[in-house]
C-alpha cells in the first residue's frame, strides 16, 4: 500500500490561507463593487472557459415595477439568504432572492415626479443612483425625489432585511444641506451617481437634469449614518458643476473624489467648480483640485470634463502609483497624482479617445501585462488602454472592440489579476452581454443565444457579479446569468445493512440501476445481497436510518423536480418509501447525519452555483427547520459528514479533485469552528466517502479507484493518515459511486 499513501505534511501556506477565508460572506453593497470605483469582481468561477458558456437562469423570476437606471447589490449575512437589492425610478425598492428572483420584501416610498420639472429625460424621476449598504448595520441607503406641493430629494435608511424605515430617517435636504449661504433646492438637482459610505458617514452627490436648466450646483453631501441630523455639504460656487457620472463619489477609504462638468461662467471669472477632479477630506471638507488650462473653454462648449465619474487607480511600477483618471466630454482621458493635484495646470498624463464620454463609469485592472482602464465608447466600441510604469506614467491604446449600446464596463478575474475578463453590456444596443480578454479584446462570450437576450436595458448602468453569476438590470427586470456549475461530485453510500457493527458499501450497476449491498468485516468482503433497482430519474445520494428502526434507509434525489423521497429498507429489501421535502431550485441533497442530536438523520444541501451548504433538519421524511451552513471554497466538493474530533457535533470532509488534497472543517451544529487539512488522495483516486472502518471510534475515508474499480480504506486519527488497507475490487459494470 506504500505507493497509495501521500503524506500532507508540505501543504502550501498559500493553499492553507486559501481554504478558510473563502468561507466568508460575499456582498456588493456599491457601485462598481468598490469604493474606487474599479469595477472589479473576484470569482474563481469565471475562467475564460466557463465565461464562454454563461447562460441565462430561466429560473431567476427577477419581475420588478419601474425603470432602472441603478446598478443592483448583492447581500448575504441575513436571515432571508443571499439578497439582489434593486431600485426603481417610480420610487420601488425590491430584495429579491438571489436564487430564484422571487421578492422577499418591497416598498414604495412615495410617488415619483412625473411633471413641473424645469427641463430632464428621467421621466418618472424616483430612484436614479445606486444606493449602498453598511453591513454593520445592515442598514440601505438611498435618495429618493418625492412628489408633492414640494418636490423633494429625501435621503432614506433602510432594514435590508426587512425594508423597514430606520429610526430617524429620511433626510429631507431641502430643509439640511447648507453651503457658504447656497440652499440646496431639489427642483433643480438631480442625483445620478453611486451613494458612498467611508468611515461613518454617507455621501451623495448632485448634478442637474438633462438640459442644464435652472440654479442647480453640483453639491456632495455628508451624513453621519449614526446620527442623520448631522450633516454637512459642499456645492460648487458657480451655477452648475454637476457630477453626472454613474460612479457618484469615489475614495481611496480617506479621501474622496468626485468629477465635475461645466459652469456657468464669464470670461476673466475664477475657477468656480466646474470642470475639475476635486478631492474632500472627511465631511465633505474641499482639500483641493485639478482643472485643464483650458477649462472656460470646455464651460462655454459643454465639453464637460466630468463625463465619467472618478475613478481611482493604483499602478505598481508607475511614479506616481496612486492616480485618479478623469474621462470627459471633450474626448479626453485625464490622469492626476490623486495625492497632488495642482490646482490649474497641465494633467501628469493624458490620451486623445475615440469618443466622447459621458454619464458612464469605467472600470480598471491588473493583469500580469500591466495596469489597465476600459470604458465603453459613444462610437459603439469597448475600449482599453494600458498606463505604463513609468515616470511619469502615460496612457497608451491597448485594445478596442466593437459592440453597441452604451452599458459601464465592469471585470472579473480568478484571483484579481488572472483571467481578467472585460464585460458590457449593448445597453440600449444589442441588450446581450459581452466579454473579452482583458489583455488583447479577444471576445470571450459574443451574447449567448435566443434565451440571453434582455430587453429594456439603459445606457451607462451596469452588472454585477456574485458566486458564479452576473445580475444585470433593465426596467422592470433583473436578470440573472450564470456560468455552468461545477459537475455533481460523485460519492458512495455507506452503513451497516446487516447489524453487525461494521460499515458496508451500496454499490451501483451503472447500466441497470440496480443496487447491491456488499457486506464487509472492516476492509474485507464478506457477502453480497441484490438491494432495490433505482427509479429513473432519481439518484440514491446518500444512506441512514431516518425512521430509527435500526435499519439503513435510502436517501433519493430527483434533480429534475428537486423532490426527495425515503426508500426504508430492512437489510437490502424495500419496504416502503415517502416523499421528503422538496428542494428549491439550484440546491442538491448530499449528505445526511444528526446535527442537532435528536438523533433523527438530517439533509445537508448545496447550491453548486454559489457553493453554499445548508443543513435541513428533518423528523423522519419531515422538515422542521434548517439554515445555512459554510460556504465552500472554489474547486472543492463535500464528500461526508463525520464527527472527526469527537466533539459530538457532525463535521465535514472536503476533497479538491484537481489536487487530491483533502480538509476536515470542524463544525458546532452548522458553524464552521476551525480547518485542517487530512491527507493528500492521490491521482486517479477520488474520496469517495467517510465512516469508522477499524471501529477505533475515528472516522476514515473510503477511496474509490473508477478506472479499475479498485476501493481502499484510508485508517485516520482526527485528520491524520495512520494507515491503509485495500478493499475489494468492483465487477464490471458495478461503480461505489453515485449522482
Amino acid at each position: 500500500m506504500k505507493a497509495l499513501i501521500y503524506s500532507s505534511s508540505v501543504v502550501i501556506a498559500l493553499l492553507w490561507a486559501a481554504i478558510l477565508p473563502t468561507t466568508a460572506q460575499v456582498n456588493v453593497t456599491q457601485e462598481h463593487n468598490n469604493l474606487s470605483r474599479d469595477g472589479l469582481y473576484i470569482d474563481p468561477a469565471f475562467t475564460a472557459a466557463n465565461a464562454a458558456n454563461l447562460t441565462r437562469d430561466l429560473n431567476f423570476n427577477g419581475t420588478i415595477s419601474g425603470n432602472v437606471y441603478a446598478q443592483p447589490l448583492y447581500i448575504e449575512g441575513g436571515p432571508n439568504g443571499a439578497m439582489v437589492i434593486a431600485v426603481t425610478e417610480s420610487n420601488n425598492v425590491y430584495a429579491l432572492d438571489a436564487d430564484d428572483g422571487s421578492i422577499i420584501w418591497q416598498r414604495n416610498l412615495g410617488p415619483a415626479v412625473s411633471s413641473g420639472l424645469p427641463c430632464g429625460n428621467i421621466d418618472p424621476l424616483g430612484i436614479t443612483g445606486t444606493p449602498v449598504v453598511d453591513l454593520a448595520s445592515r442598514s440601505l441607503f438611498l435618495d429618493a425625489m418625492i412628489d408633492g406641493a414640494t418636490k423633494k430629494h429625501f435621503v432614506y435608511s433602510l432594514n435590508v432585511d426587512t425594508g423597514a424605515t430606520n429610526a430617524n430617517w429620511p433626510v429631507d435636504l431641502n430643509a439640511t444641506a447648507r453651503y457658504n449661504g447656497t440652499t440646496f433646492t431639489s427642483l433643480v438637482q438631480n442625483e445620478r451617481g453611486g451613494l458612498a459610505i467611508v468611515n461613518g458617514i454617507l455621501y451623495v452627490s448632485f448634478s442637474g437634469h438633462a438640459g442644464d436648466c435652472g440654479m442647480y450646483h453640483g453639491w456632495v453631501i455628508g451624513i453621519l449614518i449614526n446620527n442623520p441630523s448631522n450633516v454637512m455639504a459642499w456645492a460648487a460656487n458657480a451655477i452648475g458643476g454637476g457630477i453626472w457620472g454613474h460612479g457618484g463619489v469615489a475614495s481611496d477609504g480617506t479621501n474622496l473624489f468626485v468629477v465635475t462638468g461645466n459652469t456657468f461662467t464669464s470670461p476673466g471669472d475664477p475657477w468656480s467648480g466646474g470642470e475639475a477632479i476635486i478631492r474632500f477630506q472627511a465631511g465633505p471638507v474641499f482639500s483641493g483640485f485639478w482643472a485643464p488650462p483650458n477649462w472656460q473653454s470646455l464651460d462655454n462648449s459643454d465639453s464637460d470634463l466630468g463625463g465619467c465619474s472618478a475613478t481611482l487607480i493604483d499602478a505598481p511600477g508607475a511614479t506616481p502609483s496612486q492616480l485618479v483618471l478623469a474621462l470627459g466630454k471633450d474626448g479626453m482621458a485625464y490622469l492626476l497624482n490623486r495625492n497632488s493635484l495642482g490646482g490649474v495646470t497641465a494633467p501628469l498624463a493624458s490620451e486623445s479617445l475615440p469618443s466622447a464620454v459621458r454619464g458612464q463609469s469605467a472600470a480598471t485592472y491588473h493583469t500580469s501585462q500591466g495596469t489597465y482602464f476600459v470604458f465603453h465608447t459613444e462610437n459603439n466600441s469597448v475600449a482599453a488602454y494600458k498606463i505604463t510604469a513609468t515616470n511619469p506614467p502615460t496612457i497608451v491604446p491597448a485594445w478596442s472592440m466593437s459592440q453597441t449600446g452604451l452599458g459601464s464596463v465592469f471585470v472579473t478575474s480568478t484571483d484579481g489579476t488572472n483571467n481578467a475578463l472585460v464585460w458590457a453590456a449593448g445597453g440600449g444596443g444589442d441588450q446581450r452581454l459581452h466579454a473579452y480578454n482583458g489583455d488583447t479584446g479577444a471576445v470571450v462570450y459574443a451574447g449567448g443565444g435566443a434565451n440571453e437576450m434582455m430587453t429594456g436595458t439603459r445606457k451607462w448602468n451596469t452588472g454585477i457579479v456574485a458566486r458564479g453569476r452576473i445580475y444585470y438590470p433593465a426596467d422592470n427586470k433583473i436578470y440573472a446569468f450564470r456560468v455552468p456549475a461545477t459537475p455533481r461530485a460523485a460519492r458512495a453510500g455507506v452503513a451497516d445493512f446487516n447489524g453487525d457493527g461494521h460499515p458496508d458499501w451500496v454499490v451501483r450497476n451503472t447500466s441497470t440501476r440496480q443496487t447491491g449491498i456488499w457486506y464487509l468485516n472492516n476492509n474485507v468482503f464478506i457477502g453480497a445481497a441484490y438491494g432495490p433497482t433505482l427509479t429513473t430519474g432519481w439518484g440514491l445520494k446518500t444512506v441512514a436510518d431516518f425512521n430509527l428502526d435500526s435499519h439503513s434507509d435510502y436517501a433519493l434525489f430527483a434533480p429534475s423536480t428537486n423532490q426527495t423521497a425515503i426508500w426504508y429498507l430492512s437489510g437490502p429489501t424495500f419496504i416502503r418509501g415517502a416523499y421528503g421535502p422538496r428542494l428549491p431550485s439550484g440546491w442538491e441533497l448530499v449528505a445526511t447525519a444528526d446535527f442537532n442530536g435528536d438523533r433523527n438523520s438530517d439533509y445537508v444541501l448545496y447550491n453548486a452555483s454559489t457553493r453554499q451548504t445548508a443543513v435541513w433538519y428533518l423528523h423522519n421524511n419531515v422538515y422542521v427547520g434548517g439554515g445555512y451552513g459554510p460556504t465552500l471554497p472554489p474547486g472543492w466538493s463535500l464528500m461526508g459528514v463525520a464527527d472527526f474530533n469527537r466533539d459530538g457535533h457532525t463535521d465535514y470532509a472536503l476533497f479538491h479533485p484537481n489536487t487530491g488534497y483533502t480538509a476536515i472543517w470542524y463544525l458546532s451544529g452548522r458553524t464552521l469552528i476551525d480547518g485542517a487539512f487530512g491527507p493528500i488522495v492521490p491521482t486517479g483516486w477520488i474520496l469517495a466517502a467517510t465512516t469508522d472502518f477499524n471501529g477505533d471510534g475515528s472516522p476514515d475515508y473510503t477511496l474509490y479507484k473508477a478506472a479499475t474499480r479498485q476501493t481502499a480504506i484510508w485508517y485516520l486519527n482526527n485528520n491524520v493518515y495512520v494507515s491503509a488497507a485495500f478493499g475489494p475490487n468492483l465487477p464490471a459494470g458495478w461503480s461505489l459511486v453515485g449522482q
